[in-house]
């Protein structure tokens, strides 16, 4: 079997868990501003998130550590990023790979950033702002 076909087969044993859906990241997701010029739009799985993240010219995710695996690519701009004790600034097509509990912050200078996170398991932070957002005022 070449290698494309056991990559490209169907599993005769396998059942979907749910149907599929589509997304649009725009008009489908609300928008969380954690800080002023910092928004996540972020899409869910049974196990995974991804989270697009908006970053205004001069904005800070301040330093922080979390319990999920995380996976910051840069999509547009440029990005500073602290991890652990480096520093390196990020461009399109570059990435992070953000342990579980590892220290880290990231900053835009002059231009904006538009990045995609991916969390496994989902960030519950954000799970948490997104319940909070829908939750009905008391």
């Amino acid at each position: 079997m070449e290698e494309s076909e056991r990559y490209f087969r169907l599993d005769p044993e396998g059942v979907a868990e749910a149907p599929g859906r589509y997304v649009d990241i725009v008009s489908d997701v609300e928008g969380v501003e954690f800080l002023p010029g910092l928004v996540f739009r972020p899409v869910l799985g049974k196990d995974l998130m991804l989270s697009f993240v908006s970053y205004e010219p001069h904005t800070e995710a301040p330093r922080h550590a979390h319990a999920e695996e995380q996976i910051l690519y840069v999509l547009e701009g440029e990005l500073e990023v602290d991890l652990g004790d480096e520093t390196r600034v990020l461009r399109p097509g570059q990435a992070a790979v953000i342990p579980p509990h590892l220290p880290h912050a990231a900053r835009t200078h002059e231009l904006p950033c538009y990045q995609l996170d991916v969390f496994h398991p989902p960030r519950q932070g954000l799970l948490d702002a997104m319940q909070r957002r829908s939750a009905p005022p008391e």
